[in-house]
């Protein structure tokens, strides 16, 4: 991470170079952060163009909240982008100590608690993210359909990625801290890909002409 831009400030150019480069910050956190702001993003614009159509004016007020609420998501995970590159500095310094060390153990363990907040705030968000996308799916005009069924995609594939950013950590957590950490992260990604999964398959159908 440069000291001089914000990872969430910079271009799609820019931010994808640095994440193919030979840093090992930004990585799969990043890209998962990114991904769910952009779920998050997908569905604030089918509320904000059907509330920006007359023919949807008696929905006007309750899409104009919808996007707000989705936009707070695509705020909190862009900000995470910078947070799990930030979170795993201390984890990289604590592998750089010397094995011999007796204090090792209990760095890598502290470090680790720490590389771990980020992606499960991740989660956190793709979960709430994915309760905003039946509304988005029964509000938004129904030419939208397909961009809310990208949102639950690609939500699903952010909070799948977050999760495995948290168990590659957790191995190094004290036993009773693993579990619950692990816990915490399954029943979020479970929460978020049956939540996604109904959001697809109701698009699915409707592109159809099933429902």
């Amino acid at each position: 991470m440069t000291d001089q831009t914000r990872m969430s400030d910079q271009t799609l150019s820019e931010f994808t170079a640095q994440l193919a480069s030979a840093q090992p910050a930004p990585g799969g956190g990043g890209a998962a952060a990114l991904t769910g702001a952009l779920a998050a993003s997908l569905a604030a614009m089918a509320a904000n163009v059907t509330a920006a159509n007359p023919r949807y004016a008696e929905r006007a007020d309750a899409l104009t909240a919808l996007a707000a609420a989705c936009d707070a998501q695509r705020t909190a995970l862009l900000a995470l982008i910078d947070a799990d590159a930030a979170g795993f500095l201390p984890l990289q310094r604590a592998y750089a100590i010397p094995k011999t060390d007796p204090d090792r153990a209990a760095r890598l363990a502290a470090a680790a608690r720490t590389a771990c907040q980020a992606p499960l705030a991740m989660l956190e968000h793709c979960a709430q993210a994915a309760l905003l996308l039946p509304a988005a799916l029964e509000t938004a005009s129904p030419l939208l359909r397909s961009d809310i069924g990208c949102a639950a995609a690609l939500c699903h594939a952010a909070a799948e990625a977050a999760a495995m950013n948290v168990l590659v950590n957790t191995g190094l957590l004290a036993p009773d801290d693993r579990a619950e950490t692990e816990a915490r992260a399954e029943h979020l990604r479970a929460t978020v890909a049956q939540s996604c999964a109904q959001t697809v398959d109701a698009v699915r159908a409707a592109l159809r002409g099933e429902g």
